[in-house]
């Protein structure tokens, strides 16, 4: 397992969502990957994409406007 981060500051819906697909096709199961944004839309967004890819939300930490969310990814990644 390791651990991977990836800025989406200032990028607005559906940009994040993008990169964190981009991201997590690069990515073994088990890897954690931490989205950094400021889109509030993204609350939503990531984790629906991850239930019906069958990825795993495990913390979500908003901190002023930066919201981390942090996904374990899954065997299953389509």
């Amino acid at each position: 397992m390791s651990e991977h981060e990836i800025n989406a500051r200032r990028l607005l819906c559906p940009m994040p969502v993008i990169r964190t697909q981009d991201k997590i096709k690069t990515l073994a199961a088990g890897d954690l990957l931490t989205v950094i944004c400021t889109d509030p839309g993204v609350k939503n967004d990531i984790p629906a994409w991850c239930r019906i890819h069958g990825h795993e939300v495990v913390d979500t930490l908003t901190e002023g406007r930066e919201i981390s969310i942090t996904i374990r990814v899954q065997e299953n990644q389509r």
